[in-house]
C-alpha cells in the first residue's frame, strides 16, 4: 500500500502559477510510476500528466502540454506539477497517482492509476 497525499491547491489568477506538491509513504521501496489527473465541476476525471519511475519519461495532456510540467524527487518521495499560464479551463481537483505495476506511461494515461490521494483544488479565475 502506499499513501499519497497532495498539497498547493489554491486560487490563482489566469496566466498565473501554481505547484502542486504529492508525498508517497508505505510502500515506497519499488519503482512507480506516478502522475496526476483532475476533474472538473460536473466532468469525469482526466489524465494529466504521468512519469515513469525515474522522471525519464513523461506524457501531457494535449490541454496542458507546454504549460505544464511534471517532476519527481524519489529522495524525497515526492512528485511536482509545475502549472504555468493557468486557464479558467484548468478549474478542478487536481488527484496525484502512483502504480507499480510497470506499464508504460501511454497505459496510465489511458487507463488510469492503482492508488489515489484525495485531491487539491485549483481555481484559476479570469
Amino acid at each position: 500500500q502506499v499513501q499519497l497525499v497532495e498539497s498547493g491547491g489554491g486560487l490563482a489568477q489566469a496566466g498565473g502559477s501554481l505547484r502542486l506538491s504529492c508525498v508517497a509513504s508505505g510502500r515506497t521501496d519499488s519503482s512507480y510510476a506516478m502522475g496526476w489527473f483532475r476533474q472538473a465541476p460536473g466532468k469525469e476525471r482526466e489524465f494529466v500528466a504521468v512519469t515513469n519511475w525515474n522522471g525519464g519519461t513523461k506524457i501531457y495532456a494535449n490541454s496542458v502540454k507546454g504549460r505544464f510540467t511534471i517532476s519527481r524527487d524519489n529522495a524525497k518521495n515526492t512528485v511536482y506539477l509545475q502549472m504555468n499560464n493557468l486557464k479558467p479551463e484548468d478549474t478542478a481537483v487536481y488527484y496525484c497517482a502512483a502504480d507499480f505495476r510497470g506499464y508504460s506511461v501511454s497505459y496510465y494515461s489511458l487507463y488510469g492509476m492503482d492508488y489515489w490521494g484525495k485531491g487539491t483544488l485549483v481555481t484559476v479565475s479570469s
